[in-house]
């Protein structure tokens, strides 16, 4: 028989995405909800979508429903001001949800506005934005450094209300929610007395959240930790940011129902937010871009033509087994629907040569298709060399075939360039990458914030072996110098303890070296 599933779910989630802000590892995430039954979970980290597409995967691996969301950081004014407030007055925090495809792409077009237009200190939109953007978002006033908040706990009770009816006006009153949560800290239990209150004055329905930043309570010291690493300083500042409390955890539902016994509605709200939020993808689509033959030719016309012109220039001379193995090759390029994809990829590698601007031989499986010789994107006689065309692309394949390529490093940009001015600004992104906290890495991390000398550090970290991708776990069972000091040093201990916590984390965001998107519409 199946169990129930619980009657709350926590829709104000920061995981590591929220990059040295939230501590929350997407598997751990989605675990820790199976095992509390829940039916859904909310990915909500500041300011970006980093990490959508793979919590969506993740959870629905998990068999739960995934609300995709982001808490957006909200201009008091325009989102064009830059020129006052500093960092604490420079945005609030807001808490919006993606119902559907509406929904996302609307989320997606506010976080490019946010850094693209908006960025002071931190990727901004203002109300125009949000009110532009409204369709398919639930949204939720935040925390304690949402906009309601602040006026609410700085004794602007009417303006406070005021903004409420603002934000229900711009969402529409169904799809705005007040948050009240329950996290020890003692602005917050103020702020939920006025936050009930306004609730009542407005009409506007209640929900529980509790801006979770870690999995466990266990590891509100790590998370600590984590944000000296944020804000370079240490554990020995009194002055540091903190939050001033070790509620911030993925609470059970049975938690969640004791903190707010009082206001049942406020957690009944979050399976009603679960359920009115449906956006399901499908990732087998192709979005390849229009590419555009000279003089207006036939797209399919002009790909065979360039293929059989390489052809005779490679060859000379046609052979039967050339022709059988270009003719078999164009069907199935033809078939799959990728002749765009081919004349894409020759068109800028053509440039680069045109550009005299280096360009590699080829290399991995592309290697094997005949036209992709003929067409000059690789340089190796797939015939010669006996390599088969079936490794590279066939029926059977449900991906898209990689050709991998290589331009001289000093004049890639140029490349990418060339890219963007035809097929727009809009249409073409470089790929995002992250830089992880490893574990040499960590250690010294952890070993700044905790104020250990540095050449202290050094040394611990310098009997990790170099292994790439070793965990310290398996550093400690490899290594007896730093199993013997984890032992017999508490203050070693509790560094590996707190470094293994934080291991694997994010650290910041960066651009992909190589790797660009090339999109048949505006990519935000």
């Amino acid at each position: 028989m199946t169990k129930p599933h619980s009657d709350f779910v926590h829709l104000h989630v920061h995981t590591q995405f929220s990059l040295l802000d939230g501590a929350c590892r997407l598997e751990e995430l989605m675990t820790a909800a199976k095992n509390f039954n829940m039916p859904g979970c909310a990915i909500t980290d500041h300011g970006n979508m980093f990490g959508a597409i793979e919590f969506y995967e993740k959870a629905k691996t998990k068999g739960l429903k995934p609300i995709i969301g982001c808490e957006m950081y909200v201009a008091p004014e325009s989102r064009f001001d830059k020129t006052s407030h500093g960092i604490r007055g420079a945005s609030h925090h807001l808490v919006l949800l993606a119902k559907n495809l509406t929904g996302y792409k609307n989320l997606i077009e506010m976080v490019s506005i946010s850094y693209i237009e908006g960025f002071y200190y931190k990727p901004r939109v203002d109300k125009e934005v949000l009110a532009r953007c409204s369709k398919g978002i639930i949204a939720m006033s935040a925390c304690l450094k949402g906009e309601i908040p602040y006026f609410l706990l700085s004794s602007q009770y009417d303006q406070a209300k005021k903004t409420a009816m603002e934000y229900a006006e711009i969402f529409g009153p169904e799809n705005f929610y007040l948050e009240i949560q329950d996290n020890g800290m003692e602005q917050q239990n103020k702020l939920n007395v006025d936050i009930i209150k306004l609730a009542k004055d407005t009409g506007l329905e209640l929900v529980a959240t509790n801006d979770v930043h870690y999995l466990n309570k266990s590891d509100a010291k790590a998370h600590d930790a984590l944000l000296c690493v944020q804000t370079q300083t240490t554990l020995s500042d009194t002055n540091r940011m903190r939050f001033q409390t070790d509620q911030l955890y993925f609470k059970s539902p049975d938690e969640m129902k004791k903190s707010f016994a009082e206001v049942p509605e406020a957690l009944a709200n979050t399976i009603k937010i679960l359920d009115r939020c449906n956006l399901d993808f499908t990732f087998d689509e192709l979005h390849l871009p229009h590419f555009k033959a000279p003089d207006d030719e036939d797209n399919s016309v002009f790909f065979n033509r360039l293929v059989n012109d390489g052809i005779k220039k490679r060859y000379g001379t046609i052979s039967d087994e050339i022709k059988k193995r270009t003719s078999h090759e164009l069907k199935i390029i033809k078939d799959s629907g990728y002749e765009s994809y081919f004349l894409i990829v020759w068109d800028f590698i053509n440039h680069a040569k045109e550009k005299n601007i280096s360009v590699g031989p080829g290399r991995g499986s592309a290697a094997g298709s005949i036209v992709s010789y003929a067409l000059g994107i690789t340089d190796i006689d797939p015939l010669k060399y006996g390599l088969i065309f079936e490794r590279f692309l066939n029926p059977a394949r449900v991906t898209m075939p990689d050709i991998d390529i290589d331009f001289c490093f000093e004049r890639r940009s140029e490349v990418i360039d060339y890219v963007i001015e035809k097929y727009s600004k809009e249409n073409v992104a470089q790929i995002i990458t992250f830089g992880t906290m490893m574990a040499k890495g960590v250690l010294r991390d952890v070993g700044r914030v905790m104020s250990i000398p540095y050449a202290e550090v050094d040394k611990i970290a310098k009997l990790v072996p170099t292994d790439p991708g070793i965990t310290l776990q398996q550093a400690l069972e490899v290594e007896p110098a730093l199993r013997k000091q984890y032992e017999e040093d508490p203050v070693v201990r509790q560094l590996i303890d707190t470094s293994k916590r934080l291991e694997g984390l994010n650290r910041h965001a960066s651009t992909h070296a190589a790797g660009v998107v090339i999109s048949d519409r505006p990519l935000h």
